[in-house]
């Protein structure tokens, strides 16, 4: 039998991909703004069961040039609880902490970690390499920010993100390996993207009809990449991968074009000689995690494992 995906996501999908022709014929053009606007209203729309947090402040991560700008929520104030720092999905074009505030209190729930989620700049604005900039100068510089709120922590920091924000924990961690002192607990990266060279088969199974298209993935990249840059030295897919990376679990959708970059991923931090999990949700499509309300099942499941390997069980 021929999969699909799950009977709550087809009828979306239908008129979602409906709206999106008869909006071509009237003149759509895709732009940041009308891009960023969409994701917003995506997740506003179906992730509305948020729980309540009992310590939620913004803060800025500073270190040289770069002031980036943070939110903390703490599940459990007074406790010392390791810490989770989250970089969000879209592209590098969209999403910001306001649009992930929803995902961000139901990852300290669900891990009973303290979240720490980043607000990195956005491309066509700010491209390669501004985003990578921030998302380290936040994992260099998130314990003192702690500290200087005096806000008791575990010394045990992890990083996590979805899509984009999978890329950047990837990369991040990747560059931190190599820095003593720096260690990565663990990372935890769902429906990443890893392979900016869009090599592998996944992107030409799913390449249209699932939300996100290849052909999405193609502009999201030209506007991310200044000019004549070499994409694959700087995917996390093709980087070094030693022994020094942090336990990482990757979470993918089967209908996802980026499916096989996450994949590849956890096949290479295996041989690596570091513990690696994957999961891989049969029925869901890439930005799941944005779409709740349709199906609450495979969200649940999502953030019950990612507490699990956080927590340092078997998922």
């Amino acid at each position: 039998m021929q999969k699909e995906p799950h009977p709550a996501l087809q009828p979306w999908l239908r008129d979602f991909h409906a709206r999106a022709a008869r909006m071509l014929t009237l003149g759509f053009k895709a732009t940041p703004t009308n891009t960023r606007e969409f994701l917003a209203r995506l997740t506003a729309g179906y992730v509305t069961r948020i729980p309540e947090i009992p310590y939620v402040q913004d803060d800025l991560a500073l270190t040289g040039a770069f002031r980036v700008p943070l939110r903390i929520y703490h599940p459990a104030p007074g406790e010392a609880l390791p810490v989770l720092l989250y970089f969000h999905g879209g592209g590098h074009m969209c999403g910001s902490v306001t649009v992930y505030d929803p995902i961000c209190r139901k990852l300290a729930t669900a891990a009973n970690h303290i979240v720490v989620a980043a607000d990195y700049r956005l491309a066509p604005e700010n491209p390669y390499p501004a985003g990578v900039e921030d998302a380290a100068c936040a994992a260099r510089t998130v314990r003192n920010v702690l500290e200087k709120r005096g806000i008791s922590f575990a010394n045990e920091l992890s990083l996590a993100g979805d899509s984009a924000g999978g890329a950047l924990c990837a990369t991040v961690a990747g560059l931190m390996q190599f820095e003593p002192g720096a260690r990565i607990k663990r990372q935890v990266l769902i429906y990443p993207s890893l392979d900016y060279t869009l090599s592998l088969p996944s992107i030409v199974e799913n390449a249209t009809g699932y939300l996100l298209e290849t052909s999405k993935v193609e502009w999201y990249m030209d506007n991310y990449f200044p000019g004549a840059l070499n994409r694959k030295s700087v995917s996390p897919l093709f980087g070094e991968f030693t022994d020094k990376l942090p336990e990482t679990l990757v979470i993918t959708a089967e209908f996802c074009p980026l499916r096989d970059e996450g994949v590849a991923y956890f096949h290479k931090v295996q041989e690596a000689g570091v513990k690696a999990a994957h999961r891989n949700f049969e029925d869901m499509i890439h930005a799941y995690i944005c779409m709740e309300d349709l199906v609450p099942d495979a969200c649940r499941e999502t953030y019950s494992v990612i507490g699990a390997f956080l927590n340092g069980r078997e998922v």
